[in-house]
């Protein structure tokens, strides 16, 4: 890069979340920061504010940057994602152009994880539903479940997982896993089994959802997987919407397939009003904001401010770009 700061552009930080943090001020320092607090109305819009990038903060993958964006957009150098996740950015197209896609690999793992957690416990005791009734005047005699001693099955034993595996361990639960790299190792050390994907889904109590999205990833959560399940199972998912096929999620949630949902990601976000979730029994819903706490938010975004400077001292790190 020249003497002159470089452009960092962070289009579209809402709900706020780089913007909330201490740590955005070490960026500054560096480079001439452009803070976007709104989401642009119109991809034009979208486009006008990156202009003059020459890294893209991407935040929240707000941002979903494919080829026809990158093409428009001559200056740009850099992307950071704010976050693990990279499925919002078409890796070849950067690569093509060369552009460097970092990402904050495994530093908010603790946060998601603990978000996991409570969304299995809310939705085992029916905490938000008792919630409402009571505060409605009602009082509900539904049964919630007891977990401790229950088996959860883990698909995915990256860093998430991994945590999922501790906490879910610590309550006295049984643990099964399955995934697309298995360790031996790590299943020795943290006490828990490698089993088939079915049997998985038709043994566990619980299963948590902790792997990336990728093609073989999408909908590996559909109506047949949900058929293996058992009526009293709950359903975590903190990783992508994508990794369930909503519409068989929904169906088997009204057909009583399932004890409940916990569920912190959406195919379209900020999701649209009565979204087909929010009228399922025994559903949680937050709003994709598992590592959304003051302590995530730092984490994050001094992993971004590491990346950016990293970069623009010419030794780029957490490259996931070809």
């Amino acid at each position: 890069m020249s003497e002159q700061k470089a452009v960092v552009v962070i289009p579209a930080d809402y709900p706020a979340m780089v913007g909330r943090s201490a740590h955005l001020e070490q960026l500054r320092q560096i480079a001439d920061v452009r803070l976007h607090s709104d989401l642009p109305q119109t991809e034009e819009e979208m486009l006008e504010r990156l202009q003059p990038a020459d890294i893209l903060l991407n935040s929240r993958s707000a941002v979903k940057v494919g080829s026809n964006l990158l093409a428009r957009l001559p200056r740009l150098k850099m992307i950071a994602v704010c976050g693990i996740g990279y499925d919002s950015i078409d890796l070849d197209a950067a690569s093509q152009r060369g552009i460097v896609v970092s990402n904050i690999p495994g530093r908010t793992a603790t946060v998601v994880a603990e978000h996991a957690f409570a969304l299995m416990l809310s939705v085992a005791r029916r905490i938000p539903d008792m919630t409402r009734q009571v505060a409605s005047g009602h009082w509900p005699d539904d049964l919630g479940t007891s977990l401790i001693g229950k088996q959860v099955g883990v698909i995915g034993t990256g860093n998430i997982g991994r945590q999922m595996i501790r906490l879910c361990r610590a309550l006295g639960m049984r643990v099964v896993a399955w995934s697309f790299h298995p360790q031996p190792q790590l299943a020795e050390e943290l006490g828990f089994e490698y089993v088939s994907l079915e049997q998985v889904l038709q043994t566990s109590s619980v299963i948590s959802l902790h792997v990336r999205l990728s093609e073989q990833s999408r909908h590996l959560i559909g109506a047949a997987q949900l058929a293996l399940m058992n009526p009293g199972t709950i359903l975590i998912n903190t990783a992508r919407a994508a990794v369930v096929d909503t519409d068989a999620l929904v169906k088997a949630l009204h057909q009583g397939q399932l004890f409940g949902a916990g569920i912190d990601v959406y195919d379209q976000e900020p999701v649209v009003p009565n979204h087909p979730l929010s009228n399922c029994p025994n559903t949680v819903l937050t709003p994709h904001s598992a590592d959304q706490t003051p302590e995530g938010l730092d984490i994050l975004t001094l992993g971004c401010c590491e990346n950016i400077r990293a970069f623009l001292n010419g030794e780029p790190q957490n490259v996931v770009s070809r």
